[in-house]
């Protein structure tokens, strides 16, 4: 859900503003790359049909099962499989938060953090939380900017989710572009993604407690 909604004529400044507080670091050519406002706009018809595929692939790729229907109907991860019936990017979030979970939150209803936007069963999701707090939001950070940059790698509207999960609010003020900089540098530090901002296929291996890495 957008906080503060961005009109089209406002973007391109909006981006700039966001860019400059960045400055000339290697996460400022990361989030050019992400940035493009031709992919502010999600995919429809079938090249979103494409994407989706694209997407399952990916999934299916770091052997996760796949499920009919959508995450509605029970939860977008039951601890085995991924609920397919959803748009490319929210699978593609489920993704990287396989990577990002301890291995024991891997097997946890929505990785052990709580019922996400589109779990039906939120009161069975809300149950298997395992993870709280500060470390909860920092995880939920970096599934989201790593889910962003796998659209960026799949050629994706990667810019429609960067601005739905609202890592623009407050552009051109220090704090948000800090914040860009240091989910990035957590991923990077992880192994999750290169220092050019590319994905790679490492799964965490470090229990709860022991960091993301």
């Amino acid at each position: 859900m957008i906080l503060t909604p961005i009109d089209d004529d406002r973007l391109p400044a909006v981006l700039g503003r966001f860019a400059t507080a960045l400055g000339g670091c290697g996460a400022r050519a990361i989030f050019d790359r992400v940035a493009r406002p031709a992919a502010a706009a999600r995919a429809q018809a079938a090249t979103a049909a494409a994407h989706h595929r694209e997407a399952l692939r990916v999934l299916a790729d770091f052997g996760m099962a796949l499920r009919p229907g959508p995450p509605s109907a029970d939860f977008s991860w039951d601890g085995h499989g991924a609920r397919c019936d959803t748009e490319a990017y929210v699978l593609l979030h489920e993704a990287a938060h396989f990577q990002l979970a301890a291995p024991a939150r891997r097997r946890c209803i929505d990785f052990g953090l709580g019922p996400g936007p589109e779990t039906g069963e939120r009161a069975a999701a809300a149950r298997e939380a395992r993870l709280f707090g500060l470390a909860r939001e920092r995880e939920e950070a970096m599934a989201s900017l790593l889910g962003i940059l796998w659209e960026v790698e799949l050629g994706h509207p990667a810019l429609a989710s960067l601005l739905d999960q609202n890592w623009l609010e407050g552009a051109g003020r220090l704090g948000a572009a800090t914040h860009f900089q240091d989910v990035l540098m957590a991923l990077t530090a992880g192994g999750f993604v290169t220092a050019a901002g590319r994905p790679t296929r490492r799964l965490r291996e470090a229990p709860d407690g022991e960091g993301a890495a």
